[in-house]
C-alpha cells in the first residue's frame, strides 16, 4: 500500500557484560536482523592475527607449518583493526611487514639449554606495536593471576633445542580464516512466553506436580512449599478445636477445648508437608480421642526460569501424557531474542558489539548506494562488488 512505512526501531537492554562475555535483549525486530547481526559478529569484525611466519631456526619435534598454525592460531588484542587497512588494500607498502598501517611484526626467539622442559608460549612473542600483543588469560584451574600466567603454549623444547622466527600479523574477517573471528559463539534464543492454567495445576497431588516438573531436561519449573496454607480444619468428634498459627512458618498450633480440659497440640510443617493436601490425626487425651482433619491449599507450580527452557516440547508431552491438555501453554515472542556473546579474547565483547553494529551499516549503505555502480565501488571497494554479486 502506497504510503506505508514498514520501519522498525529495535530496541536493546543489556542483561550482562565483562571484557569477554556479553548478554543482552533484542526486541521489535525480526529473525532477519537478528542473524544478521550474529553473523555479523561471527564472521566480519575484523581482528588482527598472525598471517605470515618466516622460520629462522627449528630444531623442535613440531614442523614449521605445525608452528605456524599454532601462531596464527593465537588471539592478539586487536582494538585497532577497525581502524587499519587490509594488506590487500594497502598501498604504503609491500605486504612485507614493515608497514605501520597494515601489519604488526613479531619475534620470537627461545633455546633450552638445561635438562627441563622448556615450553615456549605466547608470551616468549615481542611485538613490534604495544597495543597488539598476545591475549593475556589467567590459568582459571589454578588460580593464578595473569603475572603469574605463562600464555598459550606454542612448542615443547628439550636440551639442545631451538626456535627462531619473524611473524606477520595482519587485519582480516572471520569469513577469510577462523582465526579472525573475534567470537568464541554467539547465539541467540527466541524469548518464550509460558503461562500456567493454575485451575488445571490444582487438580494434581503433589506427586504428580513432581513427575510434571521434572520432565523438563532444563528446570523450567519448580515447586513454592511456601505456599501451602491451612484452609480449614474437619472435626469428626465432640471437642471444639481452634486453630491458632499459619502453616507458613514451621508449625501449625491446634487447640482443643471440651468441659473437662484444654489441649494445646502442635503439629510440624514437615509432617504437613509429607501429607499432601490433607491429612488425619488423632490426639489421645484423658478424657477422649480429638479426631480431626487438617486441609492445606496445594502446593504450587511456578516458572523457574523461562529462559531455561529450550523448545523441545516434553513439558508439553507430559501434560499430554497425564491427561491434562492445555496445562502449560509455551509461545516463542517473533520480535523479541536474547542474544549471548562470548569472545576469544581479541577484543571486549562490547566492543564486538558496537563493531558489529558498525560493519552492519557499512553493508547496509552498499545496498542503498548499489544503484550506482560507480559510488559503490569508490566508497566500498569489494563490499560493495559483493553486495552486488560480483
Amino acid at each position: 500500500m502506497e504510503g506505508v512505512s514498514y520501519q522498525r526501531f529495535p530496541k536493546i537492554k543489556i542483561r550482562t557484560v565483562r571484557d569477554d562475555f556479553m548478554k543482552f535483549e533484542l526486541r521489535e525486530t525480526d529473525a532477519s536482523i537478528a542473524n544478521a547481526l550474529r553473523r555479523v559478529m561471527i564472521a566480519e569484525v575484523p581482528t588482527i592475527a598472525i598471517d605470515l611466519v618466516e622460520i629462522e631456526v627449528n630444531s623442535s619435534v613440531l614442523n614449521d607449518e605445525f608452528i605456524a598454525h599454532r601462531l596464527g592460531l593465537i588471539p592478539l588484542t586487536s582494538e585497532r583493526a577497525m581502524a587499519m587497512r587490509f594488506s590487500r588494500d594497502c598501498d604504503a607498502c609491500d605486504g612485507d611487514g614493515q608497514c605501520e598501517y597494515c601489519s604488526v611484526e613479531f619475534h620470537l626467539r627461545a633455546k633450552c639449554i638445561n635438562d627441563q622442559t622448556l615450553d615456549v608460549t605466547s608470551k616468549d612473542l615481542y611485538s613490534s606495536d604495544h597495543t597488539v600483543v598476545p591475549v593475556d588469560f589467567p590459568d582459571s584451574s589454578t588460580g593464578l593471576d595473569n603475572a603469574d600466567n605463562r600464555g598459550i603454549i606454542i612448542v615443547k623444547l628439550r636440551r639442545g633445542q631451538e626456535l627462531g622466527l619473524r611473524a606477520i600479523a595482519r587485519k582480516g574477517i572471520g569469513k577469510d580464516h577462523a582465526k579472525w573471528s573475534p567470537a568464541a559463539t554467539v547465539t541467540f534464543m527466541y524469548e518464550p512466553e509460558i503461562y500456567i492454567n493454575e485451575e488445571l495445576m490444582e487438580t494434581l497431588t503433589l506427586e504428580e506436580k513432581k513427575e510434571f516438573v521434572e520432565s523438563s531436561p532444563t528446570k523450567v519449573f519448580d515447586i513454592n512449599a511456601n505456599t501451602q496454607q491451612l484452609t480449614s480444619i474437619l472435626l469428626l468428634n465432640a471437642p471444639t478445636l481452634y486453630p491458632v498459627g499459619s502453616a507458613e512458618f514451621h508449625s501449625v498450633f491446634l487447640q482443643i477445648v471440651d468441659s473437662n480440659q484444654i489441649c494445646s497440640v502442635e503439629i510440624f510443617l514437615s509432617e504437613l508437608m509429607a501429607c499432601e493436601n490433607s491429612s488425619f490425626y488423632n490426639v489421645q487425651l484423658s478424657h477422649f480421642n480429638a479426631n480431626f482433619v487438617v486441609h492445606f491449599a496445594p502446593f504450587q507450580v511456578y516458572v523457574y526460569d523461562a529462559e531455561a527452557y529450550t523448545y523441545d516440547d516434553e513439558v508439553l508431552k507430559k501434560a499430554e501424557a497425564m491427561g491434562k491438555p492445555g496445562l502449560v501453554e509455551i509461545h516463542a515472542k517473533e520480535d523479541s531474542f536474547i542474544f549471548t556473546v562470548e569472545t576469544t579474547g581479541a577484543i571486549k565483547a562490547s566492543q564486538l558489539f558496537l563493531n558489529a553494529i558498525e560493519v552492519l551499516k557499512q553493508k547496509l549503505d552498499a545496498v542503498r548506494l548499489s544503484a550506482d555502480t560507480v559510488e559503490a565501488d569508490e566508497q566500498f571497494g569489494e563490499l560493495g562488488a559483493h553486495m552486488r554479486g560480483g
